[in-house]
């Protein structure tokens, strides 16, 4: 009998095992990944040790936004966003270590802190004195604390369906599976070699309302840059790192004295818009806008309406600012500067569209 017991066992071992060693697949070479992915505006250049990759399109001497990318995702998700601001707008999109076209550091883990630094060391590269932060998900999240944390720095931030409130175990149920998966430490080590095309499929599927958008070459872009050397690793990283508390985020965010537009799909499943009133609440210069019938990326789902909300955003607080415009008229440039609108100044709450 534990003759039996044993065999099946190691049966069962070694189809677990024959399994994961056909879902193993190697590193792509980040040439290739450049020949295959970048994009007319690209540049390189090694920050603090490490090759970024970052798009920069529009007018070099006007008014600067840098774009942040959320988890597993590159400087793509800006292309619309990118193509309709870029007349009147210096737009920069970075793709974050790990991700994207940009390497990972040898000497430190990568984490939300470590991102925030980045875009420090990224704006000092690009000798940017000032500028407007936007972010998704999580590249949200990194926007919203390096606002907390370098307040004179920044002209306005944008939050779009950011990350950084806790989620709640209700929410947690309704994640799409390749986040339940990477919650699980033994999980994560098995996934860090292998191919997650599926699992990226499922996720990308839960991300967009209009599932039109999710195409066979967007989900061979995300798997295939997921596959970049150390970027795997990276993501599992990322993944494993705890959220701060609400005290805590609460305190942080009622820091932030910046002109600051939130941009939420109303059927976000990834992060609930219930998270959107929780940052309109808690930053006093904020407007929300709410994007009916659409996911969590409404830079993409609905691009359009969501790039002209930006663009009317940006010229009310961001424009004025710039140096063409300090010398036409002090009084409008301070207007401008300290909220143009009741609505803005108090967080005016949301805007369905």
């Amino acid at each position: 009998m534990l003759r039996k017991l044993a065999a099946i066992l190691l049966s069962v071992v070694a189809i677990l095992a024959a399994g994961w060693l056909a879902l193993r697949r190697p590193d792509i070479p980040y040439d290739t990944l450049e020949t295959a992915y970048s994009l007319p505006t690209s540049n390189f250049q090694t920050i603090d040790g490490v090759k970024i990759h970052f798009t920069d399109a529009g007018p070099r001497d006007a008014p600067v936004i840098v774009l942040l990318h959320g988890f597993a995702a590159s400087v793509h998700t800006w292309s619309q966003w990118q193509s309709r601001l870029d007349d009147t707008y210096r737009v920069i999109a970075i793709d974050l270590p790990g991700h994207g076209l940009s390497r990972v550091p040898d000497d430190e883990p990568v984490s939300r802190d470590y991102y925030v630094r980045t875009v420090g060391a990224i704006a000092d590269q690009l000798q940017l004195d000032s500028f407007a932060l936007a972010g998704s998900s999580m590249g949200g999240g990194i926007a919203w604390k390096y606002a907390a944390e370098n307040p004179t720095r920044l002209d306005a931030l944008v939050l779009v369906d950011a990350a950084g409130w806790p989620m709640s175990s209700e929410d947690r149920e309704t994640s799409p599976l390749v986040f339940k998966l990477i919650r699980i430490p033994f999980v994560r080590t098995l996934m860090k070699d292998l191919d997650l095309s599926s699992l990226i499929e499922d996720g990308l599927s839960d991300s967009f309302t209009d599932q039109t958008f999710v195409t066979p070459e967007m989900v061979d872009r995300y798997s295939s840059l997921s596959r970049a050397p150390g970027h795997r690793g990276a993501l599992l990283e990322l993944s494993a790192q705890g959220p701060d508390s609400p005290a805590s985020v609460r305190d942080r965010l009622a820091g932030i004295d910046l002109p600051t537009l939130i941009l939420w799909g109303e059927d976000d499943k990834l992060i609930p818009v219930s998270h959107a009133r929780q940052f309109d609440e808690a930053i006093a210069k904020s407007v929300l806008i709410v994007y009916e019938g659409t996911g969590h990326l409404p830079q993409e789902e609905r691009a359009k309406e969501s790039a002209s909300d930006v663009i009317a955003f940006l010229d009310q607080h961001v424009s004025a600012l710039s140096p063409p415009f300090i010398e036409e008229d002090a009084d409008e440039v301070d207007s401008a500067a300290n909220g143009a609108t009741p609505q803005t100044a108090t967080g005016g709450g949301a805007r369905p569209r």
